[in-house]
Order: structure tokens, then C-alpha cells, then sequence
């Protein structure tokens, strides 16, 4: 996993209208990117939505939301219309971003260890550097928690 101090990954992913992002486009900006498993689930759903109704706080800080998974861009767009999601989400099907930042690993349910996508976010200074990293974090409360670091 990335560590404050690194640079972050160059990139550029479509979002969920199919728009490609890049990370050339983000320079100068500070932002946040967050990893979660998949679209439309219980944690992920509320993770979203804890963004969704920060976003002003973001805005007013000057800060930029986005969300990453493997998910499809018809899933983003789904997800981001069921729960009018107004920030991005980065349809990572190859998982390029996820694993360039280190958000992909072991996880463990029931006993069972997999790998997957493990629910992360990284913030992203103007110099492209990543200022701090959560490697792991509650879904509620994230967001908020993030707000009081800004």
C-alpha cells in the first residue's frame, strides 16, 4: 500500500458516464480517492452515501471526491442514479489503480481468506503526493472523520 510521501499513480479510467478522468487532469488539486469492494452493497452503499452528504464540506475545503472499485461503468452509473451520487466513480475493471495504490490484498470473511479490494482511501495533495492514508476505515463514518483531518 501507497504511503504518505509517495507520489500518486498517474491514471486515466472512464466514470460512470463513460467521461475518461485522468490524473494529469487533477494536477494542482487537492482530492481524495476511495477504495471499496463493489456497488450496491450494505457497506459500500453506506460509504457512498456518508461522501454524498459531505460533499458541500469537501467543496468547501476545496477538495475532490472519488470513489474506485472494479466495477462496470453501467454499474457506476446504476449506483451513482439509486443514490444521487454527484461525485466520481472510476470504473477499474482491470484493477490497474486498485493495485497501483495498493488497495488490493488479503481479506478474510467467515474464516476464509481471498483477495479483494480492501476499503481504503488516500488524500492527494496539489503536488500529486499523497498527504495521508487510511488504510482501513468504517464505512459510516469515514467521511466525517476525513472532514475533521481537512
Amino acid at each position: 500500500m501507497l504511503k504518505e510521501g509517495d507520489k500518486a499513480p498517474a491514471f486515466a479510467l472512464a466514470d460512470q458516464t463513460g467521461q475518461l478522468v485522468r490524473s494529469a487532469d487533477l494536477a494542482g488539486k487537492t482530492w481524495v480517492v476511495y477504495f471499496y469492494p463493489k456497488d450496491d452493497t450494505p457497506g459500500c452503499t453506506k460509504e457512498a452515501c456518508a461522501f454524498r452528504d459531505s460533499q458541500a464540506g469537501f467543496a468547501a475545503k476545496g477538495v475532490e471526491i472519488i470513489g474506485v472499485s472494479s466495477d462496470t461503468i453501467a454499474s457506476h452509473l446504476k449506483f451513482a442514479g439509486k443514490f444521487d451520487l454527484k461525485f466520481c466513480l472510476l470504473a477499474d475493471t482491470e484493477r490497474s489503480l486498485i493495485q497501483a495504490f495498493g488497495a488490493w490484498g488479503e481479506k478474510k470473511m467467515y474464516g476464509k481468506s481471498y483477495e479483494g479490494i480492501l476499503r481504503s482511501t488516500f488524500l492527494v495533495g496539489p503536488d500529486g503526493k499523497i498527504r495521508k492514508v487510511w488504510p482501513k476505515v468504517s464505512p459510516e463514518t469515514h467521511a466525517a472523520e476525513i472532514l475533521a483531518y481537512l
